[in-house]
């Protein structure tokens, strides 16, 4: 892979790390997230902070610099438009297009991402409801909540889900469980691992760590 690549990856994976959680963004967060070991990526994070694209203190949080969050967020756009050309016009299913668009986002210019965005009518959310990033780096602030932290008895709608997971993906297909999907929690059993929801009648079961990868708003 060029060295171009790596770094739009690495970059990427930062954000999207600062995306789903609140908890610093730590080399061994990114060692996860890229299943990667944890020197590997802690050289990498040098390099990168070397060239002013990342900022990190030895055990601490590593965070994007104003250049290095401008690079990602330009990766982002073009991965999420891609994600949603593929679904929308190219008969993918939501759980085909992230690997797809992992190689595709270095493969395309510039100005192809913005014709295809003109083409899709500048959407603004992708097929797992991820927001996309406009072309001048600005994203819409939204604010949710995981589906394993609403209250019982809550009325909430599918906002976005985690879109690593294909299998994840492929099941909430299976039960429905798409964007915009109105569901009611019946149960939070912490206890057990599971929360139990009310969906259009029918009784949905999750794992507890399956509903902290779906992100919610109130109906």
């Amino acid at each position: 892979m060029a060295d171009g690549n790596v770094t739009e990856d690495y970059l990427k994976a930062i954000y999207n790390a600062g995306e789903w959680s609140d908890n610093a963004v730590t080399v061994g967060v990114l060692a996860q997230r890229l299943s990667l070991s944890p020197s590997s990526v802690s050289e990498l994070v040098r390099k990168l902070a070397g060239r002013g694209l990342v900022t990190h203190e030895r055990y601490g949080s590593v965070d994007l610099t104003d250049e290095g969050r401008a690079i990602a967020l330009a990766t982002v756009r073009k991965h999420r438009l891609i994600e949603t050309f593929l679904v929308d016009y190219l008969g993918y299913d939501w759980d085909e297009v992230h690997d797809e668009a992992e190689v595709l986002e270095h493969a395309v210019s510039d100005d192809f991402v913005e014709r295809l965005a003109d083409r899709l009518g500048q959407p603004t959310h992708d097929p797992h409801g991820d927001p996309i990033p406009s072309a001048d780096g600005t994203v819409p602030a939204e604010h949710h909540t995981s589906l394993d932290a609403v209250v019982e008895g809550a009325r909430v709608r599918v906002a976005r889900v985690w879109d690593d997971d294909p299998d994840l993906l492929r099941h909430l297909s299976d039960v429905a469980l798409d964007i915009g999907a109105v569901l009611t929690v019946r149960a939070q059993r912490a206890s057990v691992g599971i929360v139990e929801l009310d969906l259009d009648g029918r009784t949905v079961t999750l794992g507890t760590a399956a509903a902290g990868h779906i992100l919610t708003v109130p109906v």
